[in-house]
């Protein structure tokens, strides 16, 4: 969001990624980033929240969350819509396919599998058809926040061994055209955890998630 290094080194300190943590299993089903705006103000753990308060507060380039209403109303659609579709759908594709067989040691059924799947490809469809259509981004013709939100969960299904993008010609121009948006590089980096999350699975000890067993055996079966 070009907040510049001098913004993020000093007026961030207190960042914190729990990448490490994640994977020994020991932050499952928390809040894994945090950012305190201030010393004395409780740390946003919601990534829209923190995307928001920062284009707001630093007054980043406008594309980002356009002032016009016509535009910021198509961010604030799709910003609304993903938490309980393209989020939800991606992540479950993710457990099912990664934690739960690799690291509970349980099968998946091949009918919530499928669901799962189906559930997945309808939310991509829509991406496609409604916030997409003929438009370069979900916007229009610059990157805004609801892209960036949105390749981060659809690139999640990817670190799980399953192409969303095969077979979507509409949606793989679009990841190209956010990936020059943002610079491959940093495009890269952002995703690397997630690309290497089957390989990552080797850290995990298992005995970490006995306590959330039942709560995840609820949530996907």
């Amino acid at each position: 969001m070009n907040l510049g290094k001098s913004t993020r080194s000093e007026k961030f300190q207190h960042f914190e990624t729990e990448t490490s943590a994640w994977l020994r299993g020991e932050c499952l089903l928390k809040a894994a980033v945090s950012v305190r705006m201030r010393p004395d103000e409780p740390p946003l753990s919601s990534s829209v929240a923190i995307m928001l308060y920062l284009a707001e507060k630093f007054q980043t380039p406008e594309h980002w969350f356009p002032a016009d209403l016509r535009l910021r109303s198509r961010v604030n659609e799709y910003l609304s819509w993903q938490h309980m579709a393209i989020r939800m759908h991606g992540s479950k594709m993710y457990w099912m396919r990664v934690m739960i067989p690799k690291i509970m040691g349980i099968d998946v059924p091949k009918e919530k599998m499928d669901g799962a799947l189906e559930d997945l490809n309808a939310s991509l469809t829509l991406i496609e058809e409604n916030f997409l259509q003929d438009r370069p981004f979900i916007v229009g013709d610059q990157m805004s926040l609801a892209d960036l939100v949105a390749i981060v969960e659809i690139m999640q299904p990817l670190g799980a061994g399953l192409d969303v993008f095969e077979g979507r010609p509409k949606l793989s121009a679009w990841r190209d055209r956010v990936q020059a948006s943002i610079g491959k590089d940093l495009f890269d980096e952002a995703h690397q955890v997630i690309l290497g999350a089957q390989d990552a699975m080797k850290q995990v000890d298992p005995s970490k998630l006995e306590p959330f067993k039942p709560k995840i055996l609820r949530l996907f079966f």
